[in-house]
């Protein structure tokens, strides 16, 4: 699924709408939390979950730590 969207002004921030059926599915509604993730293709918007929010953390530090020994891993 495909949606557009426009990064609008707020205040001093910017801000991308989601439309309500997006919303719907993801089971948000106004002031929820979400995780954003950057990937390959863009950017993945996910509800908000603390769980996933200190595994990312965990792994960023792993691939940090370990970077050199993943680079020789990944020839």
């Amino acid at each position: 699924m495909t949606i557009a969207s426009k990064v609008r002004q707020v205040g001093n921030s910017s801000a991308v709408i989601l439309p309500k059926d997006v919303m719907s599915r993801l089971r948000l509604e106004k002031g929820d939390a979400v995780n954003l993730v950057e990937t390959a293709d863009g950017v993945l918007i996910t509800p908000y979950d603390d769980g996933v929010s200190q595994q990312m953390e965990l792994a960023t530090k792993v691939m940090r730590e370990n970077r050199n020994m993943l680079k020789k891993l990944a020839e």
